[in-house]
């Protein structure tokens, strides 16, 4: 009966003793997971000041081009299509400065489950990619239509009676190049945002089940055997 009572604490000891190792691993994943996630995060939240500055400085140059000669003055207001450039540069400056800002600051609680954290990674992940999404068409469509109105400023086309300009007014054009090709340089940034959002929006996501992870059923079973 002695030897029964020890076996019996015994296996209660080792049996608690493997629970709180459990849980202490749990604590050191979750741990481990939350300072990835922080660490991610601010990582991207300093990538995102890049197309804030980007667009700033298109807005600027595009919104100070303006010239005056003897053939008259030209100035980016003049234009829908530079307009619109100044406009969508603004938003998106606006929006890559909140979003760095949502993205230091939205963090899930550190005593927050693994299931609420994962929600609330999903919630940010979700209102991140979509705005992302839209930011990046808004700034392509500027960059698209400024860079179509560049080009008529430089070639013309006779067949809407739109005459070349550049060679009268060369330093209204370069401005606008360099400001629509600062543009693009953003664009190209809004898209490896986009990625990034995407990534970790669909990677929050469990994989789906594959068919073979599902056990047999017994008529299977039976069939299998019937063929050995």
């Amino acid at each position: 009966m002695e030897k029964s009572s020890g076996s019996i604490g015994g296996g209660a000891i080792s049996h608690g003793g493997s629970r709180l190792g459990d849980q202490s691993c749990g604590r050191e994943d979750k741990s481990v997971h939350m300072g990835s996630v922080r660490m991610t995060s601010s990582a991207e939240s300093l990538f995102r000041v890049v197309p804030m500055v980007l667009c700033v400085t298109a807005l600027v140059v595009m919104l100070k081009n303006a010239m005056s000669n003897d053939y008259g003055s030209v100035s980016s207001s003049d234009l829908g299509g530079f307009k619109y450039l100044i406009y969508a540069n603004g938003i998106c400056a606006g929006y890559s400065l909140l979003s760095a800002l949502y993205l230091a600051a939205v963090r899930p609680p550190s005593s927050s489950s693994t299931t609420t954290t994962t929600m609330y990674s999903q919630q940010t992940a979700w209102t991140v990619f979509f705005f992302d999404q839209v930011m990046t068409y808004i700034i392509l469509a500027a960059g698209t239509v400024s860079a179509e109105v560049v080009y008529l400023a430089y070639k013309g086309d006779e067949a809407i009676t739109w005459s070349e300009a550049c060679g009268v007014f060369g330093g209204f054009c370069r401005k606008a190049t360099v400001s629509v090709g600062i543009t693009f340089a953003a664009v190209v940034c809004y898209v490896l945002l986009s990625l990034i959002s995407s990534y970790r929006l669909f990677s929050s996501y469990d994989a789906p089940i594959s068919s073979s992870s599902y056990p047999a059923k017994q008529g299977d079973h039976e069939i299998g055997a019937g063929f050995h």
